[in-house]
Formats: C-alpha cells, structure tokens, sequence
C-alpha cells in the first residue's frame, strides 16, 4: 500500500519540488496551499505524514500543527516542519504544539526521504 504524504505550503514551486521528490521515492501525495486548506484534506482523507511550512496565510504552520493534534485528534500521525525559519524558539513552538521534526529550506531530497523513514513512514 503506498504511504501518503500531505505537502501544505503556501508557495506552488515548494509544493511542485516535494510533490516530484516523494512520488519519485514511491509516496502519493495530497497538497494544501494554507492550513485551513490542510484541516480540509485531512478531514476528507488520512495520511501517512504531513509536511508543513510555518509562515502561510489564514492558518500558519503552528495553527495547523495544533489542529491536527487537538481538533482533529491524530496524535500519532508524523509532522515535519519544513521552513525557511532558524529562530530556536519557532522549533520550540512547534513542538509544543506537536510537531516531529524540524528541516530547513532548501532541503537536499535524500536528507528528506531519510527524515520521513527516521519517522516511520
């Protein structure tokens, strides 16, 4: 059965880029623009793993992130964080709010996909 991954980034290119390295690693993919749009994907269907960006319009990264742990209630699904963002206290926030992992952009593919087996998918 082929693992799926949620992309949810505001920027189409970083989606397109991790949409052509993880199907090419054997993933299905589902993409979000913002998190509101992610909370949509996810209540239609579940998934594997979901990487997020942190700065997005309407539901940011960390808005998400708690979303998807307290209303949607996933609390085993693997969240990577995937930004441009280095701030010590951002990678903090993100996991209280409940995030796995943490990767900065621009990411090298194969550090990717060892990051999401790391994470068991």
């Amino acid at each position: 059965m082929t693992r799926r991954i949620l992309t949810v980034d505001d920027s189409p290119a970083t989606r397109r880029m991790l949409g052509c390295v993880l199907e090419a690693a054997g993933y299905g993919v589902l993409e979000a623009e913002d998190g509101v749009a992610g909370v949509a994907v996810l209540r239609r269907q579940p998934v594997d793993l979901i990487i997020t960006d942190i700065n997005m319009p309407r539901l940011d990264g960390f808005g998400l992130i708690a979303r998807v742990r307290r209303e949607l209630r996933l609390p085993a699904t693997p969240i990577l964080v995937l930004t441009t963002e280095d701030a010590a206290g951002k990678r903090l926030r993100a996991r209280r709010a409940g995030a796995n992992a943490w990767m900065l952009k621009p990411f090298e593919p194969a550090r990717l996909i060892h990051a999401l087996h790391h994470l068991g998918v």
